[in-house]
């Protein structure tokens, strides 16, 4: 399902067999499972507005996975979790 490019790109194949070139921005471990937050690659990070979406990674017969997290409170608790290590990382780069 994912294709590592290097340490922040990646390249997913959905279901229809569509394949996306995604940013991964960060990543998180929350109850035990990892969360990537990734957007899509070439975004302006000066944008006023990033896309940035949760995957949760899952492992099927041996295979990693990415898929989308559904559950709200799960969403919304990672969403957290990603955004404040992503801002701790911006910190750590401009002191």
């Amino acid at each position: 399902m994912s294709e590592l490019f290097g340490d922040d790109f990646i390249t997913i194949t959905d279901e229809d067999g569509q394949e996306y070139e995604l940013e991964v921005l960060c990543s998180v471990e929350y109850q035990g499972c990892t969360y990537l937050g990734v957007c899509p690659a070439g975004s302006d990070d000066e944008a006023e507005e990033l896309e940035v979406s949760v995957l949760k990674v899952t492992e099927e017969d041996g295979e990693e996975l990415l898929e989308a997290v559904t559950d709200e409170d799960e969403l919304a608790a990672v969403y957290e979790l990603l955004l404040n290590d992503y801002e701790e990382e911006g910190e750590e780069e401009n002191p």
